[in-house]
């Protein structure tokens, strides 16, 4: 029907307008959503107007698998690397990471290892996208002094709880979720947080307790 139709205003929209739009539907409805009509009724552009951005579906699918590793890959790698006084204060900068979409947006996360069950191209994406954040995780426990099997099982031990966080989708209050937090940075470390690296943490995510 006509009404089903965008009007033709004459913009085409922007390779990131349409990918933007891309990423809400993979978020919202999964892989299978991700289809150029409902994106041109979303954005109320005509279905045309895509392929001025992009060659295909395909082509579309994979800006959305690149624009993933930059919205949770390149975060987490960044977090690894931040400057940090302590071990404790290392890691908490990890689990600040996660706790801030704009660094680890996990939400999509989610939606990209739901897509990963039906592409095998984007399992071995994912895959090696877990061996990277992986590595980074591992590279600050060498950093710490932990070598070999150690720094790679403790390493794993933090990346796999987060993982699990999010496939199981587990919802926690932020105040549950801080209470948590000197117990797990303890269990991942060794060390407990100071006063004073809490403190510093808790205004990072506006948290007053």
């Amino acid at each position: 029907m006509t009404e089903d139709l965008p009007p033709e205003t004459g913009w085409r929209g922007s390779p990131e307008v349409w990918l933007d739009a891309a990423l809400a539907l993979l978020v919202e409805g999964g892989i299978d959503a991700v289809r150029i009509q409902p994106l041109a009724k979303r954005l109320r552009i005509a279905r045309t107007s895509f392929y001025w951005h992009f060659t295909d579906r395909d082509t579309l699918l994979a800006a959305l698998a690149d624009s993933w590793v930059a919205r949770t890959t390149t975060g987490l790698v960044a977090a690894c690397a931040e400057y940090a006084d302590s071990r404790a204060e290392a890691m908490l900068n990890v689990i600040s990471c996660f706790l801030d979409d704009t660094a680890f947006d996990s939400r999509l996360e989610h939606a990209v290892r739901a897509w990963a069950l039906q592409d095998a191209t984007i399992t071995a994406r994912l895959h090696a996208e877990d061996d990277t954040r992986i590595a980074a995780l591992t590279a600050l426990y060498h950093r710490w002094g932990v070598m070999g099997v150690e720094a790679d099982t403790r390493a794993r031990a933090v990346y796999l709880t987060q993982i699990g966080y999010i496939s199981m989708q587990v919802t926690e209050s932020l105040s549950t979720r801080m209470a948590r937090i000197p117990s797990y940075v303890e269990l991942f470390t060794d060390a407990a947080p100071t006063p004073r690296e809490l403190a510093r943490f808790h205004a990072r995510h506006g948290f007053i307790p």
